[in-house]
């Protein structure tokens, strides 16, 4: 590092002491925070709030040097040699001490043990770590990946093995251009993948097993939600999803497209669906919470719709050896071993690193900033915002509409984000240049299997419950339940506000 960028301001891995203080312990965890991140530099004679070079006096530089070595050495466990230098800034001498990044993880001072003694760096300053950082830590210094882990307390049979290797065969066989390539999962691929270890000579599963299945044993939520404005003052929505990788990656990916804009590109009496923010890029970007998330962590994946951006939060700290600007380079750095190699059989993960630079060339051509960065040194969080556009383009394409919010004609249906009131009250809007008396209300199929689906698990919902499920304005919950009633899949139970739904085939009531 550069004289000239150590003296340019504080950072994650700069700190300024203005002379060695009488008790080390004030810079002794500063070092130890530098090992078990990315490396650090402490410079001794700079004055931290005006960045004023004071340096340290001459005849006592060596003196200096000596003690801040000693009590790095002597203070700090496991053993931490630091790289100890002096500088001439305009004829005054600095010390600058720098720290590597340690391998032996989790560093600690001696004097207050792992638990009281082990810091971090966190936004440019010193922090205590927390449990779930230190088993992190400690998982790191061992050369381990936790989802390879054996899983405490749970047990697999070989039903059990047969239903997951069905359930990655059938995923990956869905995933592919050409499915009769796909190679069906046996049970000596989840040893290899580590999704199962033998112990004793009996197979054990893994926290990646637990998390394949779905199995609460190894928490795995995602919590999405819409707001109204850029903060989290206001709630519109919220919904928390549980389950397998694959259902929650669905689940998610299908809840922001309900919650964004959607407009309409005309090629000719064709029409193509384009959303405000590509498709392919929020997968790609859910994809990634999901498998390099922090298990160890037991926060909740965050995807946050907002009116300017789109924001999912990844609990953890980056990877040893991972940075933000290696990661928008290519550069990967698996955390979970198991569940890589599983999400790229499945064909969630095409090339490990690419990822992220796919999500970057998307989101740069369809015109939108590019994607913002933010944390790592407790969570990762990633921002894409959202096109302002309102009015239909040049070329033909029509924004600022909802999903679901255009039926097959062309006729403008459905409600805005924006035409929510303050109060979160939803006010039907209309766009002004498709406006059309009695409007006909497009059913997808994609939404009466949603319903169907929740009439299945239920033993009947509610036209608020369909809205929810739906992320749509009533009046086209209800023509979606009076589609289903008319095919025969569903039956209306009661009459008004005590109106409910119910599957067919679970009534034997005649259809109202």
């Amino acid at each position: 590092m550069s004289i000239e960028t150590l003296l340019s301001g504080e950072s994650k891995n700069v700190e300024y002491k203005l002379a060695p203080p009488s008790r080390s312990i004030n810079y002794t965890k500063t070092a130890v925070a530098f090992a078990n991140g990315q490396g650090g530099c402490l410079v001794f004679g700079v004055e931290d709030q005006t960045l004023r070079v004071v340096g340290i006096a001459e005849d006592k530089v060596f003196t200096v040097m000596d003690s801040i070595s000693d009590a790095i050495v002597n203070s700090c466990e496991p053993l931490i040699i630091p790289d100890i230098t002096m500088h001439d800034v305009n004829g005054k001498t600095v010390i600058v001490a720098e720290i590597a990044p340690g391998l032996q993880r989790p560093y600690h001072i001696k004097s207050l043990g792992q638990e009281q003694g082990t810091f971090v760096r966190v936004a440019g300053t010193t922090r205590q770590a927390d449990q779930p950082t230190i088993r992190e830590l400690t998982i790191e210094g061992s050369n381990r990946s936790f989802d390879q882990v054996q899983c405490l307390g749970l047990s697999v049979t070989e039903k059990d093995i047969e239903a997951l290797c069905a359930s990655l065969t059938k995923t990956a066989k869905n995933n592919a251009e050409d499915p009769a390539k796909v190679k069906t999962v046996t049970e000596k691929q989840l040893l290899q993948w580590g999704v199962l270890a033998e112990q004793d000579g009996q197979l054990v599963p893994t926290n990646a097993y637990a998390i394949l299945t779905g199995n609460t044993a190894v928490r795995s939520v995602v919590q999405c939600g819409v707001f109204k404005g850029t903060t989290k003052a206001v709630f519109v929505d919220r919904r928390e999803f549980t389950g397998t990788p694959q259902e929650l990656i669905e689940e998610s990916y299908q809840y922001v497209l309900r919650n964004i804009h959607m407009g309409a590109r005309f090629k000719g009496v064709y029409r193509q669906d384009v959303y405000e923010i590509p498709p392919d890029a929020i997968r790609e970007l859910i994809v990634n919470a999901i498998v390099h998330r922090s298990y160890i962590d037991h926060s909740s994946i965050q995807i946050a719709i907002y009116d300017d951006r789109l924001e999912i939060t990844s609990p953890g700290r980056l990877p040893l050896g991972q940075t933000i600007e290696r990661m928008k380079q290519g550069y990967s750095k698996i955390r979970n071993e198991a569940l890589a190699s599983a999400f790229e059989y499945m064909g969630y993960i095409e090339h490990w690193g690419s990822g992220i630079l796919r999500v970057l060339q998307e989101v740069r051509d369809a015109g939108l900033p590019e994607p913002e960065f933010l944390g790592g040194d407790t969570d990762l969080r990633i921002n894409i915002y959202r096109n302002g556009s309102e009015t239909g383009s040049d070329d033909g394409i029509v924004t600022g509409l909802r999903r679901d919010s255009l039926s097959d004609d062309g006729i403008v249906t459905g409600l805005r984000r924006d035409s929510l009131s303050d109060d979160g009250i939803a006010e039907e809007t209309t766009s002004k240049t498709n406006a059309a008396p009695n409007a006909t209300i497009t059913v997808l199929p994609s939404q009466k299997e949603r319903i169907l689906d929740a009439l299945r698990k239920n033993v009947s919902i509610s036209i608020s419950d369909a809205i929810r499920i739906l992320g749509v304005q009533e009046r086209q919950a209800q023509r979606i339940l009076k589609s289903l009633i008319e095919e025969g899949s569903a039956v209306k139970i009661g009459a008004a506000r005590a109106t409910r739904y119910a599957e067919a085939k679970k009534r034997t009531e005649p259809h109202e």
